[in-house]
């Protein structure tokens, strides 16, 4: 009878509630191990000592010059600035060499001293005036007009008028440059038709043979010698920094002198930027107070070799410092209590576990957001509050009363790049590495603190269609507009500290589901198939469309790369479930020619490599990096890295003894942290380790293709068209983000081991978590379980 209602039998219920306890029982061992190296890795760690304050003693008329050793700036030149008093008292700072500027934060009105915000400026600059001038070689420039977002000039020959988006030589605009890729002559086009106020944006650069676009050329110096840009609405000469720099000369008090070099007041100033270093800055009387918050050496032992006048205060490294947001630890726990009891006075007061979780998930949500802020602003705490709100984390995501193979895999994969970001940060010498564990355990906090909140909620039913088409274009209009910011403002790393791509892959995701569960739901045995197809995922290939545009903007073309990995991988999800077979073979057959490629394209010849557009240089590098010690640096690091693990690590015993211990060898492989990664894993605990790692890939990808499966089937069997396009949606969100995934793990693996070129992909999970782990993997994992929740319900 109860067959016959629908109901499972008894011994299949067991067998079911036997799988996912041993799955359970698994995963928690294996992220118990995963918490115990974290916490034998924070154990061995180094006693280490910084300076905590620098004091500087100088008497008028003297002058002393500081760098590297002095300020503990790890990223600063041995030579770095240059610190005098004149006849009066008066200090000023200066470059010393010119090979790196100096960043200078000054005290305003709205300040209230603090120095936390203010003017920032740098060395080498120049407001420009009216009057105003300045050379470069034998061309000498004399200002005619500033002001009102215009900026007027001669050298003699002709008026140059710049502002802030197009440059005119007599008042003509200039051609775009010949080697300008389309995407930079669109936005020259832009700029000459449209008002300068809504124009993007172009620095005006000096050097080089030809003027063209925003660049007025100078035979005596190399591109890029001279700048002048828009600083709120201010014109501003730059002076070019580096050890072949041409000198940039600006007349005051009717003599020329190097721009780079002269000397700024340190009145009012509250911070120095030395390098990746910052340092607070106070002036008393003879007696300048440097305290160093950012990037700071480490050293073994309170000994440091210092000039006559220079005194450092010693402090050690503290694993249990608190960061200056620790009252939003309060703040968290307090609101997690007020939540679990508020949802036991409601319809969960008979399931205490669920409030339980509830509260527990709104407070990790809190601190986690609250750590996140205090790393974005420099005020990281030590190693271990972190750790302890990680491990809070993973176990709470780990849900041990409802096992999910998609959220387990995800926690241990989690897990292991914690691990890996904490050796990182043990193994450094100075502090900002261990920022990267920070920012990922943050990161890790928050996400599966939401994730684990968003599984709490289960609607009353299912969404009306209309309602999430509303939201996916919502989605896609915010992950446009991200886009055109990172255009418009920032580069290929992203802008304001975030990476907008991460957001995009998302929306063009589930709006590639929703074309696809749409299209599927409709018979086919009509004329006009093609049409309807087409007609139906046009949106997603309009996304598609301008999200290429915008990586050609911002000469980003690894995740192009990306793009069609993800691209082939739904288009097979898509023909096995329409049963097109020809087109399943077709694109077997594509991979296989792909692989083919790869296989000639390393015998091919560098000489016919050369004159390519397309990563012509990246692909010289994969074949011969030896020929090019500079730009293949980094693949001659990571194979010399990888060599040395061999299959047991480096120490022969997995890492174990590594643990806690220094690696400068591997650490000076450029983007370790990021793209390198897998480099330094294999380096520290071997082949064998990594074989494991693979292992738990595979499974996370294999547990995200079953619930799509099981989607699928939910789907097949539902009873009315919403169910069936939800179970529909569903699978190929799965599908999507498991394409996406697996793209990473094999640009990743495969630029790791030079199968491929550096694609400048960070491996999921393994890499130093933000924009990738918030924006992408966690939504996905939500979908997963959510997936996983819904099938057993059903």
């Amino acid at each position: 009878m109860m067959a016959a209602r629908g109901h499972a039998p008894a011994h299949e219920i067991s067998r079911s509630r036997s799988r996912s306890l041993g799955l359970g029982m698994l995963a928690a061992a294996a992220l118990a191990l995963l918490c115990a190296l974290q916490a034998l890795a924070v154990l061995r760690m180094a006693p280490a000592f910084s300076p905590s304050l620098i004091t500087l003693t100088l008497k008028p008329g003297q002058t002393i010059e500081l760098g590297r050793a002095e300020l503990a700036a790890p990223q600063a030149d041995p030579r770095h600035l240059r610190l005098s008093r004149d006849g009066a008292g008066r200090w000023s700072v200066a470059s010393a060499g010119g090979t790196q500027s100096l960043r200078i934060e000054r005290e305003t009105g709205e300040t209230g001293g603090t120095g936390q915000a203010g003017e920032r400026t740098r060395t080498g600059t120049l407001v420009l005036q009216p009057g105003a001038r300045f050379q470069l070689g034998a061309a000498r420039y004399t200002v005619e007009a500033a002001g009102d977002g215009l900026l007027r000039f001669g050298d003699g020959a002709h008026i140059w008028t710049y502002d802030g988006a197009l440059l005119r030589r007599d008042g003509g605009a200039l051609a775009a440059c010949p080697q300008a890729s389309a995407g930079q002559r669109l936005l020259g086009f832009w700029n000459r038709w449209t008002p300068a106020f809504i124009g993007f944006k172009r620095r005006l650069a000096f050097g080089g043979n030809l003027s063209c676009a925003t660049t007025i050329g100078n035979a005596d110096a190399a591109p890029g010698s001279a700048a002048i840009e828009f600083v709120d609405g201010v014109p501003t000469l730059f002076a070019a920094s580096g050890a072949g720099r041409v000198p940039l000369l600006a007349w005051a008090d009717g003599l020329p002198a190097d721009l780079a070099l002269r000397p700024q007041p340190l009145a009012g100033v509250t911070a120095l930027g030395v390098g990746r270093t910052r340092l607070l800055a106070a002036i008393d009387g003879d007696t300048l107070r440097l305290q160093p918050v950012s990037r700071i050496a480490l050293f073994s032992e309170m000994r440091a070799e210092l000039p006559e006048g220079v005194h450092w205060q010693w402090a050690p490294r503290d694993p249990w410092l608190l960061p200056a947001a620790a009252p939003w630890a309060a703040a968290a726990l307090a609101c997690g209590l007020l939540a679990g009891l508020l949802s036991w006075r409601t319809a969960w007061r008979k399931q205490p576990a669920l409030a339980l979780r509830l509260g527990a998930g709104i407070a990790l949500a809190i601190a986690g957001f609250a750590l996140l802020l205090a790393v974005r602003g420099g005020q990281a705490p030590g190693v271990a509050p972190p750790l302890l709100l990680a491990w809070a984390a993973l176990w709470y995501g780990l849900h041990l009363r409802r096992p999910n193979a998609v959220l387990a895999c995800g926690v241990l994969l989690l897990a292991a790049g914690l691990l890996l970001q904490l050796e990182l940060g043990t193994a450094a010498a100075d502090t900002a590495w261990m920022r990267h564990f920070q920012k990922t355990a943050a990161a890790t906090t928050l996400g599966l603190a939401l994730t684990g909140l968003a599984g709490l909620y289960k609607a009353r039913r299912p969404a009306a269609q209309a309602q999430v088409e509303w939201t996916l274009l919502a989605l896609a209009c915010c992950a446009v507009l991200a886009l055109l910011v990172q255009v418009g403002w920032g580069s290929e790393t992203g802008v304001f500290d975030l990476q907008p791509l991460e957001f995009a892959k998302l929306a063009l995701t589930v709006l590639t589901a929703h074309c696809i569960a749409l299209g599927l739901g409709v018979d086919d045995s009509r004329k006009g198939t093609l049409l309807r197809w087409l007609r139906l995922a046009s949106p997603a290939l309009l996304f598609i469309v301008l999200l290429a545009v915008a990586l050609v903007q911002v000469d980003d073309y690894s995740p192009l790369i990306l793009l069609l990995v993800w691209g082939a991988a739904m288009l097979l999800a898509w023909s096995l479930a329409a049963r097109r077979r020809m087109t399943t073979a077709a694109l077997a057959l594509m991979a296989v020619g792909v692989v083919g490629a790869i296989a000639l394209l390393r015998t091919a010849n560098p000489d016919d490599i050369a004159h390519w557009n397309f990563y012509g240089e990246r692909f010289l590098v994969w074949l011969d990096p030896a020929a090019h010690p500079h730009t293949g640096q980094q693949l001659l690091l990571g194979a010399r890295a990888i060599l040395q693990g061999g299959w047991f690590g480096a120490d022969s015993v997995f890492g174990l003894a590594a643990l806690g211990a220094s690696a400068p060898d591997v650490l000076a492989i450029p983007a370790v942290q990021d793209d390198f990664a897998p480099s330094f894993f294999l380096n520290r605990h071997g082949l064998l380790a990594a074989l494991a790692l693979w292992t738990l890939q595979a499974l996370f990808l294999c547990a995200l293709l079953a619930a799509a499966l099981r989607a699928w089937a939910g789907a097949a069997g539902a009873r009315d068209f919403r169910h069936a396009w939800q179970g529909r949606f569903r699978c190929f969100v799965l599908c999507g983000g498991a394409a996406f995934v697996f793209g990473h793990f094999l640009l990743s693996w495969g630029t790791n081991l030079s199968f491929f070129p550096i694609m400048g992909q960070p491996m999921s999970f393994l890499s130093a978590g933000g924009s990738h782990l918030l924006f992408f993997i966690f939504p996905l994992l939500a979908f997963g379980a959510a997936g996983a929740h819904t099938s057993k319900e059903s």
